[in-house]
């Protein structure tokens, strides 16, 4: 896979390219949108949530906002990952590249998107005085972590979507639902240990609590519960590869 992927790098480089410019062309404000659209659902929830969830955490829109971006990669990735294959499905029976660049370039893409966007979590943390901590050193490993976790997880729902049409529908609902359990508008000390412990079976909840670790509390991450999702990740990667050049050989007789 990687020797293909060199190979066509430049394809893989054009498809980025186009999942980036693609996502907003015709619009107005364009690539401004992935800064607008998620300042926009962080003012919702930061004037709605501390009424609902009573919450008296200082700086609680920055405290949102550095949840919330990791999140939106999250599920923009996962969304967009499951259904590229079958999206692409014309041009995958015309001509023959790496079917793994499809879902490559939705990850990558993504990524780029989220960096560029780290700049409103900068500008949040300048504002409200917080400012930046060496810890931001760990940032590079945690987003390392994500991507990986992420790209294993769209090798397997891209290519199982193909043969099951109804497997996107199943996960939007699912990561709806995961978005409660996840730390992106509460904080984990709201809970006793056993409730935090049955949340950190959600990987997301370690990524997000490190993302906060690093810009909001200043602190290092726990490496320790770092380590064991970094694991994960590499394990669920190695199943995606593995799933999906199984099922790959079938792509062209589904679609």
């Amino acid at each position: 896979m990687i020797r293909e992927l060199y190979n066509y790098r430049q394809l893989l480089k054009s498809n980025v390219r186009k999942e980036i410019r693609g996502k907003y062309k015709g619009s107005f404000l364009g690539v401004l949108w992935s800064f607008v659209n998620p300042l926009l659902t962080t003012l919702v929830y930061a004037i709605v949530f501390p009424f609902i969830l009573k919450s008296a955490q200082n700086h609680y829109t920055t405290f949102i906002v550095i949840a919330i971006l990791p999140w939106n990669y999250f599920t923009t990735v996962i969304s967009q990952g499951t259904s590229t294959v079958l999206m692409n499905g014309n041009l995958l029976k015309k001509v023959y590249f790496p079917r793994s660049i499809l879902p490559i370039s939705i990850n990558v893409s993504g990524l780029i998107n989220f960096l560029i966007s780290c700049l409103i979590i900068a500008i949040f943390l300048i504002c409200s005085g917080i400012g930046f901590s060496f810890y931001i050193l760990f940032l590079p490993l945690i987003v390392l972590i994500q991507f990986i976790l992420l790209q294993g997880i769209i090798f397997i729902t891209s290519s199982i979507n193909v043969y099951v049409r109804d497997l996107e529908y199943i996960i939007n609902f699912f990561i709806a639902m995961l978005f409660y359990a996840t730390p992106v508008l509460y904080s984990m000390d709201m809970f006793p240990e056993s409730i935090q412990n049955i949340l950190h079976l959600n990987p997301m909840t370690t990524i997000i609590e490190s993302y906060r670790d690093i810009f909001f509390y200043q602190q290092m991450p726990n490496l320790i519960h770092l380590g064991l999702v970094f694991l994960l990740s590499i394990v669920i990667l190695w199943i995606g590869i593995v799933v999906f050049k199984k099922l790959e050989k079938g792509f062209a007789e589904e679609l």
